[in-house]
């Protein structure tokens, strides 16, 4: 098989979900079975998943790549879900998005035996999403090895908020 141009099966969606965003959809690549096999491939091999604990997935592409990664890579993962989605006893923390404002939570007992997480997304845009895990794993004396995500939006410099590493697979 041929190296994939995965930015090729990338669909570009002007003001959405609001006027002046410019929305990358993955979905196509997750319709080719190659295409996807391939980036979860390369995703995979990010060497932060040898040492990590655990995975952290990021609803809701971030459960796709992270659930296959977890496959991939034999690691448990742990979801990090908007507000109102996981029972139990959770930890939560709000965060601002490119247009409006969310909150995450993750669920503490699912945390508790494990100390270093890789975090997986589909994209790293401003670094809200992946700021505020941070600061749920850290409230809780947790450790980030690192980042993985199928797309980095370079312009909006998300990546300059973390001294773990950053691995992105397109950089748009």
């Amino acid at each position: 098989m041929g190296k994939i141009n995965f930015k090729s099966k990338v669909n570009t969606y002007k003001d959405f979900p609001e006027k002046g965003i410019l929305f990358r959809d993955i979905s196509p690549i997750l319709e080719d079975y190659l295409a996807f096999s391939s980036l979860i491939d390369n995703m995979a091999r990010s060497k932060t998943f040898k040492m990590a604990d655990a995975i952290i997935i990021v609803d809701a592409r971030g459960f796709i790549l992270g659930s296959s990664i977890s496959i991939k890579t034999g690691k448990p993962i742990v979801m990090a879900r908007k507000y109102g989605k996981l029972p139990g006893e959770i930890i939560c923390k709000s965060y601002k998005l490119e247009y409006g404002e969310n909150k995450l939570c993750i669920q503490r007992e699912s945390i508790k035996h494990f100390q270093n997480f890789v975090i997986v997304d589909d994209i790293l845009a401003t670094g809200g999403t992946v700021d505020c895990i941070a600061k749920i794993l850290d409230s809780e004396r947790k450790k980030i090895l690192g980042l993985s995500v199928a797309i980095e939006l370079k312009d909006l410099n998300g990546r300059a908020k973390f001294s773990f590493p950053v691995t992105s697979e397109m950089v748009y």
